[in-house]
């Protein structure tokens, strides 16, 4: 029996009982589609993350308040006793020991209520100087951005997020309208672009003034200086580890500390967060991903029991082959056939499956599906392999079969 008449005779096999094929094909067929979507999933989540991270600025250093073992440092927002204050900004921007430092932008954030036309809206109101617009790569869908006369004259002005416009407004053109935070009348002056969040806040969802005008109108008193967050942008990517050097010994000289350890202030890195995001939802894809592939074990428990019960139907003509000469070989590699046919048959569907979900459910469940070849080429291996692999019993059993024995069987 040549290869070709043992893959006929097995497709007869597999055709003739097409409900029983169907249901044992589907448990491998789920087991794929699960796993391409879990590993999708979890490259997608990668990527909107980084993505996300990605857009609070490019090569981009952030200096917090606090050592990175302080559990108690307060990231300073107004009125909060901080260990970083403009002056470590100015210094900063200004510094020729700071060459790689291209930009730099101090912030004063705290969460206060907005009120517009009869509505009230609270929201993340932030006190940063000129730069902040190109450090942390940000740009105007509408009007214009804080200006130098702004910071030297605490203007009473604000740049809205397109959020908070919505939220107050309606609408985002605004520019001319008057918020009123704090008792005090602020004039709208510009509306970000939109630039949706990052893994701890609402970048749409936040109202920019003037530094000057948050550390004495908005606060006042001793903590008027107090910065909750300087950005730091380096001169390039290869830059960075330069400028994250130079902001270190800088600030350790400016507070009076010898020892890094001993440090009154934490600075990350965008690469940093990145990296811990993805290692994060590399090891969730990696259990998730066994979780699925446990789907496919049962696909092959499924496929033994089929064949078994195949090798059972099947006594008289197994019996018949034989004694007209069919060695052993010959059964055993047509029920393996069989068994690779409903293997392949699941994997195929199954990467069918997987790849069409990944391309609709973006759109209902809002994150993105990133389909891998390698994930699809993998899966549909593993499936024809788990296929193989749960035949082999029975078709050594078919091929153990005695001729007499099989004929004689009811």
């Amino acid at each position: 029996m040549s290869w070709l008449e043992s893959f006929r005779t097995s497709w007869s096999a597999v055709y003739s009982h097409a409900l029983r094929s169907t249901l044992t094909v589907l448990g491998i067929l789920i087991g794929i589609a699960a796993v391409i979507l879990t590993v999708g999933l979890g490259l997608g989540t990668q990527k909107d993350v980084s993505a996300q991270i990605s857009s609070l600025g490019s090569n981009l250093l952030i200096v917090a308040p606090g050592s990175s073992t302080d559990t108690a440092g307060v990231r300073g927002g107004f009125g909060s006793s901080s260990t970083l204050t403009i002056a470590d900004a100015e210094a900063l921007e200004s510094s020729v020991n700071a060459p790689d430092i291209s930009g730099v932008a101090a912030e004063k954030t705290t969460s206060l209520s907005l009120e517009a036309n009869d509505t009230n809206w609270t929201t993340s109101v932030t006190g940063t100087t000129t730069s902040w617009l190109d450090v942390r790569a940000r740009t105007l869908s509408t009007g214009e951005f804080i200006s130098a006369d702004d910071e030297e004259t605490s203007a009473l002005v604000v740049v809205l997020g397109s959020e908070t416009a919505d939220e107050l407004f309606g609408t985002q053109r605004v520019v001319g309208q008057s918020v009123v935070i704090s008792d005090k009348t602020f004039q709208v002056i510009g509306v970000l672009d939109s630039a949706g969040s990052d893994s701890s806040s609402n970048l749409d969802d936040v109202a920019i003034v003037p530094f000057s005008t948050a550390a004495s109108v908005l606060v006042g008193g001793t903590e008027s200086s107090a910065v909750s967050t300087i950005y730091l942008q380096a001169s390039s990517d290869g830059q960075l580890s330069a400028a994250y050097q130079e902001a270190q010994t800088l600030l350790l000289n400016l507070h009076s500390i010898g020892d890094s350890t001993a440090a009154d202030f934490t600075i990350s890195s965008q690469d940093a967060l990145v990296s811990t995001a993805t290692a994060v939802y590399a090891t969730l894809t990696i259990l998730l991903t066994g979780v699925a592939a446990l789907s496919l074990l049962v696909g092959g428990i499924g496929v033994m029991n089929i064949m078994l019960v195949s090798v059972s139907e099947r006594t008289r003509e197994i019996g018949l082959r034989k004694a007209l000469g069919a060695p052993p070989g010959a059964i055993r590699r047509q029920f393996l056939i069989e068994a690779a046919i409903l293997g392949l048959s699941g994997g195929l569907l199954g990467a069918l499956l997987g790849v069409t979900a990944a391309l609709v459910l973006p759109g209902v469940i809002g994150s993105s599906i990133v389909v891998s070849p390698a994930a699809v080429g993998l899966s549909i291996g593993v499936a024809i392999v788990i296929g193989i692999s749960f035949g082999v019993y029975p078709a050594t059993r078919a091929a153990r079969l005695a001729p007499i024995d099989a004929l004689r069987s009811e």
